[in-house]
């Protein structure tokens, strides 16, 4: 269920633009100025802002750039204001839309489903890592080579993602086993077994995988 939080000092309008999206199956939180809003964000992982302009005390203008310090998800004005002056601000500090009121509620429930669609496409393709013939999904926790499904072990899929993740950077045995194993029990050498194993499954060219001698290990991220 997509979380959303709602900000804005008119009670009236918060509570219909929350009762709107709850009959829609969203989930919502209200606040009704700028300081709850910025201490709800750090505790509340949220997949779109609706936020007013006019508020007191703190503007949603400001509001908003603050907001954008912390997190990416869409944020979205619903207010009143209705100036290319004002609409253009909004878009230089990090807004992704404009509402104005009034609004139909289907227009409201269009525009908040369009951004969170847009969202989540964004977020599956970022967990997904293509480098020449070999794909990775984060998600899904498979690993393709020419869309043919190849078996790894765990580890292997952690060491891989890690390697894809950082592709082009030289990687030291102690990053690599720092990243992948963390304060589990094992030893350096593992990263080396693992690699042998990488290479016999996905890359027996070593055409992906290199070795930097006295280093570590880098994943090209071009193939010729």
């Amino acid at each position: 269920m997509s979380k959303i939080l709602i900000v804005d000092d008119e009670k009236d309008i918060a509570e219909l633009i929350s009762d709107i999206l709850i009959d829609e199956g969203f989930e919502t939180v209200i606040k009704h100025d700028g300081v709850s809003a910025i201490k709800e964000i750090k505790d509340t992982p949220f997949d779109l802002i609706l936020l007013d302009i006019s508020m007191p005390e703190m503007s949603g203008t400001e509001l908003c750039s603050k907001i954008r310090e912390q997190i990416s998800c869409p944020i979205v004005f619903v207010t009143a204001k209705t100036g290319l002056v004002d609409k253009l601000v909004g878009f230089e500090i990090g807004a992704d839309d404009y509402i104005t009121k009034p609004f139909t509620n289907e227009e409201l429930v269009a525009r908040v489903k369009a951004h969170i669609r847009r969202k989540n496409r964004k977020s599956a393709i970022q967990n997904i890592i293509t480098v020449g013939e070999i794909r990775l999904n984060k998600d899904s926790f498979e690993v393709f080579k020419n869309d043919v499904i190849v078996e790894l072990s765990t580890r292997e899929f952690e060491v891989l993602e890690y390697l894809m993740t950082n592709a082009g950077l030289a990687l030291s045995k102690e990053q690599i086993f720092d990243s992948v194993w963390g304060s589990n029990y094992g030893e350096i050498g593992t990263v080396a077994v693992h690699i042998k194993g990488l290479r016999k499954k996905i890359d027996p060219d070593e055409k992906y995988i290199k070795t930097i001698w006295g280093l570590g290990y880098k994943f090209i991220k071009a193939v010729d």
